[in-house]
């Protein structure tokens, strides 16, 4: 990073949560930060951190294109930090999902992210900068009913880690950050469609018990991760070695329990989600019942 300019950040998801703090730290650091979302009212007020707000939707090429040029513009070409924070929630059965809720998630979760990194490749490069990426323990576990955005987040890590590779001539480091409970408002409080195969009984209590997963496992503070993962961005040395982080709460018992064998593992996903008896009735249902 050169020390004859402000060293500069772009967060997208900026709008709320973990982009919303990492927005206000990096710039506590004296970076000019660009706080990215797709809407502008909820950033009103980073204007005071002196952080200038953009309106930036990751899944619009035609978005990425003018939020580019404008930096590209205002700092000479240059980006220290990328933070690819935007995210799309997703919670539901893998048989009830519709073409346009995971075509959405995906395009958020993952081909935001590529189209990002694509568009200001040269400007990170010229700053000989940092990309970050907010991934998930979900990419870890086989949580129920949370197929499509595990997959997005797995998608994302291996992204990172080849990533990571390709910028090494360049003197770009990459980082992704496998994050697990923070608090913030991203869960999926939609319910169940109407005619799921998965509307028996007690299925109701399962889905809240899965949507408030993170709400109930004392989440980490936004503004404690949001230090936490800026120092990550700004760390050097044998950190380098290292594409992956982890932050937020629950993430040394995920790791642990990810290594478990998979009949354990599923059998204690299905007690802690309530699910024991909503399967047990399923396949009572449908050892019986042809489905029509």
């Amino acid at each position: 990073m050169s020390i004859n300019r402000q060293k500069t950040a772009l967060v997208t998801g900026a709008s709320s949560g973990i982009g919303y703090a990492t927005a206000i730290e990096l710039s506590k650091r004296g970076y000019q930060v660009y706080a990215g979302a797709r809407r502008l009212e909820p950033m009103e007020l980073l204007k005071k951190y002196g952080i200038m707000p953009i309106q930036l939707d990751v899944s619009s090429i035609k978005s990425v294109i003018e939020a580019r040029d404008k930096i590209n513009e205002e700092t000479g070409g240059y980006l220290d930090v990328l933070y690819n924070n935007a995210g799309q929630s997703c919670t539901f059965p893998s048989l009830d999902v519709t073409d346009e809720v995971f075509k959405q998630c995906y395009e958020v979760n993952v081909f935001g992210p590529m189209r990002m990194v694509r568009e200001f490749r040269k400007l990170i490069i010229n700053a000989k900068g940092v990309i970050g990426f907010t991934g998930s323990l979900s990419a870890l576990l086989p949580f129920p009913f949370s197929s499509v955005y595990s997959s997005t987040k797995a998608a994302i890590h291996q992204y990172a880690s080849t990533l990571a590779l390709e910028m090494k001539p360049f003197g770009v480091r990459v980082v992704n950050i496998v994050t697990g409970g923070v608090s913030t408002n991203i869960a999926d409080t939609r319910p169940l469609p109407e005619g799921s195969i998965y509307s028996v009984e007690g299925m109701k209590e399962a889905m809240k018990e899965r949507q408030q997963m993170a709400v109930r496992n004392k989440p980490m503070d936004a503004d404690k991760y949001a230090k936490q993962v800026v120092d990550d961005f700004e760390r050097i040395g044998w950190f380098t070695l290292f594409s992956n982080v982890y932050r937020g709460s629950q993430t040394v018992l995920v790791r642990f329990v990810s290594i478990l064998p998979r009949g354990l593992l599923e059998w204690g996903l299905i007690r802690k989600f309530l699910l024991t008896n909503v399967f047990q009735t399923i396949r009572e249902k449908y050892s019986k019942t042809k489905i029509e």
